[in-house]
C-alpha cells in the first residue's frame, strides 16, 4: 500500500479496490498499523530503560557481574525485573559476567622422587634468625591470567626473605626465591652458617 498510494491517490481508493476483489481492508486498519510501527510498544520502552540500567551496573562493577548479580543489584536500586529479562537483554547486548576458571593446583608431587625427611617436625618456632626457612608458592588470578608467587619466610621474624614471580610453576620459580633469600642475607652480612639452617618446603615436584 505504501508503494502505490501516491500512484492511486491515497489509501482509501486502494482499500475500495481491494474490497471489490474480496480482500477488504479498512483505511482505519492501515492507519492503526502504521501508528503501531511508528510508536514503540510498552515492552520496547521498558527494554530500552532496562538496557541502560543493566549497562550502568555492568560498567560500575568492572564488567564482571553476571545476570544474577545484576538482577539483584537492580532490585536493590528499586527496579523490579524478572531475572530472565535481564538474561535476555544481556544476550542482546552481547555482554556476560566473568567466569571463574578451573581450580589451580600448585602442589604436584613427583612419585619417582625420594621425599626429603621432615627435619622441622611441624615445629616452626625458631630461636634465632637463619635457623628455619619455610618455602612455598601460590597463585594469583590476574587479568592477564594466572601468576605464580614463590616466597621464603624466616620463621624467627616471620619476614619474607626471598620471593619470585612467574607465569609458570617450574622449578626456577622456587629456586629464584631461595637464591634471592641468600642474596639478601649476603647483602646484610648475615648469611646462614652451614649446618644451622633448615630449608622446609612441601612435597611439590618443584
Amino acid at each position: 500500500m505504501d508503494e502505490h498510494r501516491d500512484r492511486f491517490g491515497g489509501v482509501e481508493p486502494i482499500c475500495r479496490v481491494l474490497t471489490l476483489h474480496d480482500c477488504s481492508i479498512a483505511p482505519s486498519t492501515y492507519y492503526a498499523y502504521k501508528q503501531r510501527q511508528a510508536s514503540p510498544c510498552a515492552r520496547q520502552v521498558r527494554d530500552a530503560e532496562l538496557t541502560t540500567l543493566i549497562t550502568e551496573v555492568y560498567d560500575a562493577n568492572y564488567r564482571v557481574y553476571g545476570a544474577r548479580k545484576i538482577w539483584r543489584e537492580l532490585h536493590r536500586q528499586g527496579h523490579p525485573v524478572a531475572r530472565c529479562t535481564v538474561e535476555r537483554l544481556m544476550r542482546d547486548l552481547g555482554i556476560t559476567g566473568a567466569v571463574r576458571g578451573r581450580k589451580v593446583v600448585t602442589t604436584l608431587a613427583d612419585p619417582a622422587a625420594t621425599r626429603a625427611p621432615d627435619l622441622v617436625e611441624r615445629d616452626f618456632v625458631a630461636d634465632a634468625p637463619n635457623r628455619t626457612w619455610v618455602a612455598d608458592f601460590t597463585h594469583v588470578a590476574a587479568w592477564a591470567g594466572t601468576v605464580y608467587v614463590a616466597f621464603v619466610v624466616d620463621t624467627f621474624s616471620r619476614r619474607i626473605v626471598g620471593w619470585s614471580v612467574a607465569t609458570t610453576k617450574h622449578a626456577e620459580l622456587v629456586l629464584t626465591a631461595l637464591e634471592m633469600a641468600l642474596w639478601q642475607r649476603d647483602r646484610t652480612g648475615t648469611r646462614p652458617v652451614a649446618g644451622e639452617l633448615i630449608h622446609h618446603s612441601d612435597a611439590g615436584s618443584q
